[in-house]
């Protein structure tokens, strides 16, 4: 065989897919460099042979031939071993919340004949310990017993009709923030949409960013996901502020105006005003409420040290990082921890230890940033809760992480290095797309017994009652691109996704959290069909439910389970599509490929309108006799808040479960959050609401546009039984 039939064998057995086509029907096959470059990047040997006899003394390796921890269906399940058929095996398992069950069985043939297969019972759900003896030895191995399917809370379940309302959370203007939308905003916004009727309020990622570095502002590219961004902590609302007038004094009112003024979020001029007053709060804290070791603390004190012990190593290594990463970047070594003296780059070196050890107060600041975010996360999420919030928060799960930052340092053999997430080309991006996010290696998720990926999963889960997964196919597939390569020289890679969907409905039932899968561009077959049967819901955007000719799908045929909007962040809203301004936007900033690519958006968008119009008008949602104003003839389109209110109507008369509002649609914002293909070129996660909370809530408009989606809503459940 050839070199490139030997790494395409090598790439089959780690799940490197070989060939596909793009959204464009174009064929790709990558050749020998991008095969050998995805095969080192899984951390083997680039040469074939060698990473085949790397494989196969992994397998040999493993007792029995399994890994670490095990995914069952807790339903009743089997395992696979490396055993002849007939092999009589022991086993006993400790369950997880106490007692054990035994049994002694005997192994069948399975389909390789090295293998046979155990039956197991039912166990309940939850993470236990196996022990298995037989001829071949004995072994233990962890056992997540998961279920089918996803917790469904009751505004989840066949026949609810519950709606919602998202919001960037940076974007909002509450008041008291200063330059950035914070966790107190975020519990006024649920205060009083839950009394309209709203169920939840989402919100984009809250993952930790770069404290060091506040230009570095995507949600969708983050240092961890596991922990948060500390610039929504509400300075206001931290322990000893109110108390302290020196505190106070750190943040005049003249400097707190001048970051609220601006039409965009300046981070770092918001950094520069909350991070010394923190860092004072911080030290008034030590002194007041964690004294010492031995010393008396108050319950906040006691609640600090609790979510120390809790967070434990991650916390530890997440705090060493933001440590690590100020002090470098003050000391001019780059963003990158690949930039770092070598000894610094590994998180366990002994010269990282001494680090940690000279520095122990500014790790600990960091923490304390940790603890203040989640508490008042929390408090906002009970403050919505008992206010009527019945789905609680819906957070959201960002799909990677950036190679430079705090999870990728601290978990090098889990990050696959030297590859990057993205995307083949589509209609809307002809190039492919380079996300700069470093994937899980397949490999490396199996070996830790998929420890990260759960951290992850309850991490956005904590004080939420729904978590979307962003581009949620990654569950199945991601496509990797070689560092360097351009996003067309890339390919598929294949993750182990039975066992990721069930840890996904396993944590959702014990955390109660309901799961959205954002499913958008290329979904693969049957996909959507598997995370039906898995009680995930289902991602429909009004601007892509459209059939053969145009036309947009009538409410009646959306899905049930499925959670139904207007647009996305990486969309127009509604005012912006319809005059245009994305169109613009690409157009000045010559982001087209070529001049036919802009005519054929220009002129899709045009007959987009009039389908628009066309399904308003048959639900009986807009008179005909409107249409000349909303589209004059040799004219720009007219938006009008009658359009909105007869869209969101539609909308909420639809079968989906979950129907969700934007707030920039109910604020009649023109601008989107993030013009996709654009970094610094666009405002992408700076654009602030033109109005404030007060605004928007106190506003005619708000009220009516949920009167109206909740009786839409209720027709609805009246007239679509499931």
């Amino acid at each position: 065989m050839s070199r490139l039939d030997d790494l395409r064998h090598v790439a089959g057995l780690v799940g490197i897919h070989t060939g596909h086509v793009d959204a464009l029907g174009v064929v790709h096959e990558p050749g020998e460099e991008t095969l050998a470059r995805l095969i080192a990047a899984f951390g083997l040997p680039p040469e074939p042979d060698q990473a085949a006899a790397a494989l196969a003394a992994d397998e040999q390796a493993a007792p029995f031939g399994l890994a670490s921890v095990a995914i069952v269906a807790a339903e009743g399940d089997a395992l696979t071993l490396r055993l002849p058929a007939g092999t009589r095996i022991e086993w006993h398992c400790r369950l997880e919340g106490g007692g054990d069950t035994a049994g002694r069985g005997e192994t069948h043939a399975a389909d390789a004949p090295d293998r046979s297969i155990l039956p197991l019972p039912a166990l309940p759900i939850g993470y236990h310990r196996l022990s298995l003896q037989a001829d071949g030895g004995a072994t233990e191995i962890g056992v997540a017993a998961a279920p089918a399917a996803c917790h469904l809370p009751p505004g989840l379940q066949p026949g609810a009709r519950s709606w919602g309302v998202t919001t960037q959370l940076y974007g909002l203007r509450c008041g008291p923030e200063w330059g950035i939308g914070d966790f107190t905003g975020l519990a006024e916004l649920s205060q009083r949409a839950a009394p309209l009727g709203a169920a939840t309020v989402g919100l984009n990622p809250l993952h930790a960013l770069f404290a060091a570095e506040p230009r570095h502002i995507s949600p969708y590219s983050p240092s961890s996901r596991t922990f948060l961004d500390y610039l929504y902590i509400d300075a206001t609302a931290a322990p000893g502020f109110a108390e302290d007038a020196a505190v106070r004094a750190l943040a005049p009112a003249a400097a707190i105006a001048a970051v609220n003024d601006g039409e965009f979020v300046d981070y770092a001029a918001v950094a520069a005003l909350k991070r010394p007053v923190l860092e004072a709060l911080f030290h008034r804290f030590r002194k007041h409420d964690i004294p010492g070791t031995d010393g008396a603390r108050t319950p906040l004190g006691e609640s600090f040290r609790r979510f120390q012990r809790d967070g434990g190593a991650a916390l530890e290594a997440f705090a060493t990082f933001e440590a690590l990463h100020e002090h470098f970047s003050q000391n001019g070594a780059g963003f990158s921890w690949h930039d770092w003296p070598p000894p610094m780059q590994d998180p366990h070196s002994p010269e990282v230890r001494d680090f940690a050890t000279a520095h122990r107060d500014r790790i600990q600041f960091f923490a304390f940033l940790q603890w203040e975010a989640d508490r008042q996360l929390g408090a906002a999420a009970d403050a919505g809760r008992r206010a009527g919030l019945a789905l609680g928060l819906y957070r959201d799960l960002a799909v990677g992480v950036d190679p430079h930052g705090a999870e990728a340092w601290a978990d090098q053999t889990l990050v696959a290095p030297g590859a990057g997430i993205g995307a083949p080309p589509d209609p809307l991006s002809r190039a492919g797309q380079d996300w700069g996010l470093a994937p899980f290696s397949p490999l490396g998720l199996k070996r830790r017994g998929f420890a990260p990926f759960i951290a992850a999963l309850r991490a956005n889960m904590r004080h939420a009652g729904i978590l979307r997964i962003d581009h949620v196919m990654g569950l199945r597939r991601l496509y990797w691109i070689p560092k360097g390569n351009s996003a067309t020289a890339g390919a598929y890679v294949d993750y182990p996704f039975r066992d990721l969907l069930r840890l996904v409905a396993l944590e959702s039932h014990r955390q109660q959290c309901a799961v959205i899968g954002e499913d958008l561009g290329t979904v693969p077959e049957g996909f959507r069909e598997t995370m039906q049967a898995a009680n995930i819901l289902s991602y429909r955007v009004f601007a892509f439910e459209r059939r053969d000719g145009g036309r947009f799908v009538p409410p009646q045929d959306y899905p049930p389970l499925a959670a139904a909007s207007a647009a996305t962040h990486d969309l127009a809203t509604l005012k912006g599509f319809w005059l245009g301004r994305d169109i613009a936007w690409r157009r000045d900033l010559g982001t087209y490929p070529d001049a036919a690519a802009e005519t054929a958006e220009t002129a899709d968008r045009g007959h987009a309108r009039r389908e628009v119009l066309e399904a308003l008008a048959a639900e009986g949602l807009l008179s005909r006799d409107r249409f000349a104003a909303l589209l004059p003839d040799g004219a720009a389109p007219v938006y009008s808040a009658e359009l909105a209110n007869a869209i969101h109507a539609f909308l909420a008369r639809s079968r989906a479960r979950l129907m969700l509002v934007q707030l920039e649609d109910i604020a009649g914002e023109a601008e989107q959050a993030n013009l996709p293909g654009t970094s610094t070129e666009h405002p992408n996660w700076r654009r602030r609401m033109s109005l404030d909370l007060e605004a928007i809530l106190g506003g005619a408009d708000f009220a009516r546009i949920a009167a109206a989606i909740a009786a839409a809503r209720r027709d609805a459940a009246e007239a679509n039984r499931e």
